[in-house]
């Protein structure tokens, strides 16, 4: 990827996902984790909101099955609770009440799905391997975007200025009207940003910086 260097491995870390199970009933949520432990998933379990809150490290892919309805913090209050932290793990919510209003409430906040009790466990399976799926996508994406923003703050300050003109399709000469340098040390700049981004094409740096907001990079 970088012009003059050998190609970086794009190879990671293999982190297992985790699936939280918060539930406040205690025979439902031992028989998941019994269920999911069967298949060799990794599992958590906490009885309220709160226990979750107070103990659970959020550090890689998973999921979380939530009880709509408990004592204290309920599952709603939880989610929303966990959206101003930014800990945005993708929610399965289960519940024995059929409240449709609430379930619609739920998934527009972004849960990844709605289970109602009872259920079969290939609906549950099913919906645990989308969610890990999306979890999984999601990590990927922040990793790729830290890795970008890693890049990004080798560039000097005009390299970051050369870069946002770059990305919006300008060619040198327009770029150093813009920015009021020569075309020349245009040229340097440009030859700097993509050494130093690992790019070889401006569609690549392109790419790359769409992980980001350019007023970031910028």
């Amino acid at each position: 990827m970088d012009v003059n260097m050998p190609h970086k491995s794009n190879a990671r870390t293999f982190v297992e996902p985790t699936i939280f199970i918060i539930d406040d009933d205690d025979e439902f949520r031992i028989g998941i984790v019994d269920l999911l432990q069967s298949l060799d998933k990794k599992t958590r379990s906490y009885g309220s909101a709160r226990e979750f809150l107070d103990d659970a490290t959020i550090d890689g892919p998973g999921c979380i099955l939530l009880d709509l309805r408990m004592p204290g913090l309920s599952g709603l209050e939880l989610q929303e609770h966990l959206e101003r932290q930014g800990r945005k793990l993708p929610i399965i919510f289960i519940t024995g009440h059929g409240d449709v209003p609430v379930a619609v409430q739920a998934l527009k906040a972004g849960a990844s799905d709605f289970i109602e009790k009872p259920f079969r466990e290939k609906v549950l399976l099913d919906a645990i391997s989308v969610a890990l799926a999306r979890s999984a996508e999601d990590v990927k994406s922040s990793s790729e975007a830290d890795e970008v923003r890693a890049l990004v703050a080798t560039l000097t300050p005009r390299e970051r200025e050369v870069m946002a003109v770059v990305c919006r399709g300008l060619m040198n000469k327009q770029i150093a009207y813009e920015l009021g340098i020569s075309e020349v040390t245009v040229k340097i700049h440009r030859g700097n940003v993509m050494r130093k981004m690992q790019v070889r094409s401006v569609a690549e740096l392109i790419r790359r910086t769409d992980l980001i907001s350019l007023s970031e990079a910028a």
